[in-house]
């Protein structure tokens, strides 16, 4: 008897595993199909947690022959989580209303989840009294949770991917299913047995299948979402990294968002890096927080007198790219393997909280503060760290999105910069892929009069550089007059307690590029 009642409990512990990494699964899809991890992941996860209580409800109507019903339950939980990443990569090649499958999803598998844990403490009440009963279930579950949470993390997305984890997840509901059944196999009817073998065979056999040809199908999927031929994919812990390929050019993305072209990053590299460079009066020491792909390195490797470069970047699997992939290497020039260069592979306000180093110059080459998790890379906080590490003349710069489609956010990076105590200058440029871009420079111990001034005074003939030049400094700091976004009363300062910047960077006008 206590044998039956444990493998009870070992399934409803598989459950518990497969439910919150298939929680985790469909977050991961969310956030990089559909954008905004913070509301992907709150909905799915709120979603998932109401179906389960739907499931839950409906159990009460179930009354005969639970544990073939259960069983029936595991094998659909098993399909429809290991499925679930193919099915949202192929249906993203055919529609754009991609959200409905991935929240359909969702409530199946928890629905089916919320059957099963019911269904489980009914069945386990032969073995044990209620009290102990509903404790041991209950704990098992929570307990798969933190095991398939751990799993997940560390194991799952970054050495299987969202290619097999999935499967992964799918073979433990259905081998614990399995083992339920040829446990109790002489309790259960013999139209149940064939039914319950037949569609266990029917399940190892699209298996097979999908795990054999989940690659093929995740990079059809993700064909479709580019113009370009993709040339390298990978899952990394942290992000979708993509370079495709359209004749001679290479574009880099990550989470389906353009980085670099290589038909312009010289128009978006070379104004983040030679004036911030030139205007300093030493650059002996600079660090870059982000920039993994090596092309800010590469520029700031043209300037004479740097003895030493500190890049930042929170995904090794960026910087590894970078330092191997020979594309990349033809990109970057191998910047990242020289000797003055080290690479830290962290998050960028804990780099900032623990170093006690002081830069000439820093340089931000950061992902769009699409995200709150971004957003605080461009904060009040976040600037006074930067400002503390800086030498008494040392100079900053960040990129800042764009000062046209995004203009109030642009406003926001600015007076963020300002109240941290920068002398500030906001510059900008046409990149072709990208539109118009900006970049906010800031000085320690400039006026914004006399950076301005300065920065028009900048001379370049001791670098090679493929577009900028002096003639483009006055192109570069000059803006008009403002007619996208002057009202300046919702401009207010972005803190990591009030992250305001991420919510008009999204609401920004980019529908007109």
């Amino acid at each position: 008897m206590s044998l039956k009642s444990n493998i009870l409990k070992l399934s409803i512990f598989a459950t518990g595993l497969s439910g919150i990494v298939a929680q985790y699964i469909l977050s991961t899809l969310a956030s990089y199909f559909l954008g905004d991890s913070t509301v992907q992941w709150a909905l799915t996860v709120s979603i998932m947690l109401f179906a389960m209580g739907l499931g839950a409800r409906v159990s009460k109507y179930l009354k005969d022959n639970l544990l073939s019903k259960f069983i029936f339950l595991e094998f659909m939980l098993s399909v429809f989580v290991s499925f679930s990443s193919l099915f949202v990569y192929l249906f993203a090649s055919y529609s754009v209303y991609l959200g409905i499958l991935i929240y359909s999803l969702t409530i199946i598998i928890g629905f089916l989840i919320g059957l099963e844990i019911p269904i489980v403490i009914r069945l386990n009440d032969k073995f044990e009294s209620i009290r102990v009963n509903i404790s041991t279930v209950l704990e098992k579950d929570y307990y798969g949770s933190l095991i398939g949470g751990v799993l997940f993390a560390f194991v799952g997305l970054p050495y299987l991917g969202l290619t097999y984890t999935p499967f992964v997840l799918g073979l433990v509901n259905f081998s614990v299913a399995l083992l339920l059944f040829f446990m109790l196999y002489k309790a259960s009817k013999e139209k149940l047995r064939k039914a319950i073998l037949s569609s266990a065979g029917f399940i190892v056999i699209a298996m097979v299948f999908g795990a054999s040809y989940a690659n093929p199908i995740i990079l059809f999927g993700e064909q479709k979402r580019y113009k370009e031929k993709v040339v390298y994919a990978e899952q990394s812990k942290y992000q979708r990294i993509v370079i495709t390929q359209w004749k001679d050019d290479y574009y880099l993305f990550l989470n389906g968002n353009k980085q670099l072209s290589t038909v312009d990053e010289e128009m978006y590299h070379e104004p983040l890096v030679h004036p911030v460079m030139k205007l300093a009066k030493e650059h002996k020491k600079v660090l870059i927080l982000g920039g993994g792909d090596g092309c800010a390195v590469r520029e700031i490797l043209k300037h004479d007198n740097v003895d030493n470069i500190t890049l930042v970047d929170l995904d090794p699997a960026v910087t590894d790219l970078a330092k191997s992939n020979e594309i990349m290497l033809g990109i970057n020039n191998n910047s990242l393997s020289d000797e003055r260069v080290k690479v830290v592979n962290t998050d960028g306000l804990i780099f900032m909280e623990n170093s006690n180093e002081f830069y000439d110059v820093i340089i931000i080459d950061l992902p769009d503060p699409r995200t709150i998790e971004l957003s605080k890379l461009y904060s009040l906080e976040f600037y006074n760290l930067c400002r503390h590490r800086l030498k008494d003349n040392g100079l900053i710069i960040t990129q800042s999105g764009s000062p046209y489609y995004a203009s109030r956010a642009f406003k926001i990076i600015h007076k963020t910069m300002s109240k941290a105590g920068f002398g500030t200058l906001p510059i900008h440029n046409q990149v072709l892929s990208f539109g118009e871009w900006g970049w906010m420079i800031g000085a320690k111990n400039m006026t914004d009069e006399r950076l301005k001034r300065e920065f028009r005074n900048i001379k370049f003939n001791d670098i090679d550089t493929k577009w900028i030049n002096e003639e483009s400094l006055y192109l570069l700091s000059s803006f008009g007059k403002d007619i996208f976004d002057s009202d300046t009363t919702k401009v207010i300062v972005n803190k990591i307690s009030n992250p305001v910047l991420y919510r008009y960077y999204l609401g920004g006008k980019w529908d007109l590029y």
